[in-house]
């Protein structure tokens, strides 16, 4: 394939922009090579500027469960731009979009939607310290929920300890009330609660998709769900990815256990720029204007962005049946990966909720995020550009998660699992001639 237009892009943009990218994952850097720059999208297919054509597994990072331009968010979206994009005032569609989402969750009464994941989680984490009048909280290392400064921690020299920043312009002030613990491991989670009786609330990703495709146990979560009782600290699940997306209902439609809290984004959106967070009448009853807790956001709830989102869960709602489909082909998609992977004599494995699918060159479970770096990077890198100039447009990260889309059909599977084990056998060939 020729990428010349999209190395011109990238080099105009990096004149004007840092690093040529708007968020740090799309520069390709640890897959090599230059970030694809896409002129369109027309259901399951992506086009770049130099026209060539990719089945897309990213689907804009999983909010297009109907693929690019479907044609009732389209109309949705199209009618409503035409009345205004944005008022800085309520909007029937705002009560409509919290009607449908409150109708799906037991525990969750209300909802306050603002404009990306990342302020979601901002804002119920303040909501959470607020409502407990504590300082402290507890995120599981290698669960990503977005960039503000508390969540922007790494792990100290102790197997439990509170958080240092990960990244200038992050005061230690901040970060030293962030405790981490390790994901699916109870025991961690026990120490941060013996290192700290001020913990306001624990924020985790029952299914984690920025470490790869990393759910949680279910033993893990009803013993995590337990601490939290004893303790009065809330729990709360971000489900910004795997709202929607790995079942109806998200992971809560996978696992028994209830949190406290729930923050939400991409699928409620329908592909628009959106986030929410959501909890009990009580809990939220504490937010601004009812309670003392502040938040706010001139185009939270805009009503294009509520169109979009609200299209969306009514096409979901109608047909739940959609999500038995996408298991079905998410997971035919990896038992291709494994058998391409193993014709080579490859290590991998694979995993797979709902319409979410995730793999590792590696040749153990993944549970956490030590075990995900183990992960061989430089077969992912060689894998990742092997599929993308057959066509096939992968997440640019080996700790990302890949997403199936209604309008993917078998067929495109079938593409997509010969063309892995082409790349497989190329991953092969290279890794063996640098042995």
């Amino acid at each position: 394939m020729a990428y010349e237009k999209s190395i011109a892009a990238f080099e105009a943009a990096s004149r004007v922009i840092p690093g040529g990218v708007d968020s740090p994952v799309r520069a390709f850097g640890s897959v090599g090579g230059t970030p694809l720059f896409i002129d369109r999208g027309e259901g399951a297919f992506l086009y770049d500027v130099d026209d060539n054509k990719y089945i897309d597994f990213v689907q804009s990072w999983g909010p297009l469960i109907f693929g690019h331009a479907d044609a009732d968010i389209e109309i949705a979206v199209i009618g409503t731009a035409k009345k205004g994009l944005s008022f800085g005032a309520p909007t029937e569609l705002e009560t409509e979009l919290a009607e449908e989402i409150v109708s799906m969750f037991d525990g969750i009464d209300k909802v306050r939607f603002v404009s990306s994941g990342t302020e979601a989680v901002m804002s119920a984490i303040r909501l959470a310290r607020g409502v407990t009048d504590r300082d402290n909280i507890i995120k599981f290392k290698g669960c990503y929920h977005g960039h503000s400064d508390s969540l922007l921690v790494q792990a100290g020299s102790g197997a439990v300890t509170f958080g240092t920043p990960s990244s200038p312009g992050v005061p230690a002030d901040l970060t030293k009330h962030t405790l981490l613990a390790t994901y699916n491991d109870i025991d961690s989670v026990v120490g941060c609660f013996r290192d700290s009786e001020d913990i306001a609330c624990v924020i985790i990703e029952p299914i984690a998709g920025n470490m790869g495709l990393v759910p949680a146990d279910e033993e893990f979560l009803l013993e995590l769900r337990k601490l939290c009782d004893m303790h009065g600290t809330l729990l709360i699940f971000d489900e910004v990815m795997s709202g929607f997306r790995a079942s109806l209902k998200g992971a809560q439609g996978l696992t028994a256990i209830k949190p406290d809290m729930v923050t939400f984004g991409k699928v409620i959106g329908g592909g628009m720029p959106v986030g929410a967070f959501a909890a009990s009448a009580k809990i939220m009853s504490q937010l601004s204007p009812e309670g003392p807790v502040y938040q706010a956001g001139t185009l939270s709830g805009n009503p294009v962005a509520m169109a979009a989102g609200l299209a969306s869960l009514k096409k979901l709602k109608s047909n739940p049946a959609i999500y038995v489909e996408l298991a079905r082909k998410s997971r035919k998609l990896m038992d291709g990966f494994l058998s391409a992977a193993k014709a080579e004599d490859i290590s991998l494995v694979t995993d797979v909720r709902g319409s979410m699918f995730g793999f590792f060159f590696s040749d153990k479970e993944v549970k956490n995020f030590d075990d995900a770096q183990e992960n061989n990077e430089e077969a992912f890198a060689i894998f990742h550009r092997e599929m993308l100039s057959r066509g096939i447009y992968l997440a640019c990260s080996a700790y990302e998660t890949g997403f199936i889309s209604v309008v993917m059909t078998d067929e495109m599977i079938d593409e997509t699992i010969t063309a892995a084990y082409e790349s497989m056998r190329i991953v092969s060939d290279t890794l063996g001639s640098l042995a």
